[in-house]
């Protein structure tokens, strides 16, 4: 049987009913990405011999008795996460050579819960690209388009699901690295609400693996269905053992609601600083009229809904100038000579953007109270509403660009050109207050291409995001392999 294409649900079945073994998926998984891989180059860092030691290792557990939740089960992780005896180098020349010491908390956890590793996905340099490149590992190629991206910084992750590389993947979002590339490669991924599952050990190199609480950025799980994103995050999710699980242990909100037809969902459209192309407005409008065909309650406009623009706006400020706090000196000081030069009626992303690079303190704490505001009018509106729809970003997968000036590329939207980094503003609706938002496949372009849609949640409550996530994949469909 093919198994490669499989859920991990229904991998974990047939471990357990002897169906298959742990040896048998893995051997076939490497089979398939010894075969097809050399086109996508989506798996970087391959560690087949430790995976097959480890599916050994599963087989002989389950016949001891043990079953753990990804037991035998084949599975990727990003290039970021530190793996003990493998290299960690974000991408980086540099740090071609850096050999963490340890597992970072997330792989511990995969490793635990019985999760056999294929090896490492591919990603741009430093986790700073919508595409996945590197001078290192090359380019990883969109399965169902070679010639465009399969997105990033999770972008390896992504293309390796949609070609059948294991049964799952962990990635990591700050600009919708988890979202994007689940986007443009027809997959599912969630990105958690802030704080909600450990981060140690996926942190760029050479720096130590401390425990920390980043801001905006967190690590989240990846499948080819909504219930396999559940199965994982329950891996993933809770605190750092050293710090705050020390405390305390976590156990997930249940879901608002059971029935599609119950859920109060805001959808949205239109932004007010880019359009929204119309391949994905398309995706929004059926992932819309599925709901209203359910029963859902469905609006359109909310004067409960914080505004976008001062979102895009804060959440540009708090990513770019949390990018460049490791910046050398001199570096540091072209910047802040550039963003002098600005014209003080400039009021452009890109603006934002540079102004953001050289932020103090002071100016930060104040985005950051501003911050707090908006996360409270995220409470508001999650008291009248369950769940918000919006895209993910205004395009699917568009050609490889290697400009090494992110400012001199262009989106295509519809035939208009736009700047290229302007398309995060959608990633940042969810990340900018910390909320957690599911991607989901919602159709293709007339090009063939697949296009998703996020569903963003209450905070801490990611049960609700992904159990709608999951109903609408009943009602709409959701992952088809790339033909």
């Amino acid at each position: 049987m093919e198994w490669n294409f499989q859920t991990a649900e229904r991998l974990a079945a047939a471990l357990r009913a002897g169906e298959v073994t742990s040896a048998e998926l893995t051997d076939q998984a490497i089979a398939r990405i010894e075969r097809d891989d050399k086109a996508i180059n989506a798996i970087c860092v391959p560690d087949f011999d430790r995976a097959r030691a480890a599916a050994r290792g599963a087989d002989q557990a389950r016949a001891r008795g043990e079953d753990r939740p990804l037991l035998g089960i084949p599975v990727t992780v990003k290039e970021s996460y530190n793996i003990a005896g493998l290299p960690t180098n974000w991408g980086m020349p540099q740090h071609r050579d850096f050999m963490p010491p340890e597992d970072a908390v997330q792989v511990s956890r995969l490793k635990a819960a019985g999760a056999v590793v294929l090896g490492k996905t591919n990603v741009p340099v430093g986790l700073q690209d919508v595409q996945s490149f590197n001078e290192i590992y090359g380019t990883t190629h969109n399965p169902w388009d070679h010639g465009r991206t399969p997105g990033g910084s999770s972008g390896g992750s992504a293309a390796a699901l949609a070609s059948g590389f294991g049964a799952l993947s962990i990635g990591s979002d700050i600009a919708g690295s988890l979202r994007t590339p689940a986007h443009f490669c027809g997959v599912y991924a969630h990105k958690p609400t802030l704080g909600l599952a450990a981060s140690r050990g996926m942190v760029p190199p050479p720096a130590p693996a401390l425990p920390a609480d980043p801001d905006l950025a967190v690590v989240g799980p990846m499948a080819r269905t909504a219930r396999d994103l559940t199965l994982l995050l329950d891996v993933m999710a809770g605190p750092d053992p050293l710090t705050l699980g020390v405390a305390y242990d976590v156990t997930l909100r249940s879901a608002r609601h059971e029935r599609l037809g119950d859920f109060r969902v805001l959808v949205l459209d239109e932004h007010p600083l880019i359009p929204t192309g119309s391949a994905v407005r398309a995706g929004v409008n059926r992932v819309a009229d599925a709901l209203v065909d359910a029963g859902a309650h469905v609006e359109r406009h909310s004067p409960l809904l914080p505004d976008l623009t001062e979102a895009a706006m804060l959440y540009t400020q708090l990513l770019f100038s949390s990018q460049v706090a490791r910046f050398p000196i001199e570096a540091y000081e072209q910047l802040r000579t550039s963003a002098a030069a600005l014209s003080a009626d400039d009021r452009s992303l890109d603006a934002v953007r540079l102004r953001a690079m050289v932020f103090s303190h002071h100016d930060w704490i104040g985005a950051n109270s501003r911050r707090e505001l908006h996360r409270h009018g995220w409470r508001q509106l999650f008291a009248e509403f369950d769940a918000v729809v919006c895209p993910i970003t205004p395009t699917p997968a568009f050609p490889h660009d290697h400009n090494p000036d992110p400012r001199e590329r262009r989106l295509d939207i519809d035939g208009v050109e736009y700047p290229y980094l302007d398309q995060l503003v959608w990633a940042g609706v969810a990340t900018m207050p910390g909320l957690p938002a599911t991607a989901i496949p919602a159709g293709r372009s007339p090009a063939g291409l697949p296009v998703g849609v996020q569903l963003i949640g209450p905070m801490f409550e990611d049960r609700t995001p992904l159990r709608l996530a999951e109903l609408l994949e009943q009602k709409i469909g959701g992952f088809q392999p790339p033909k």
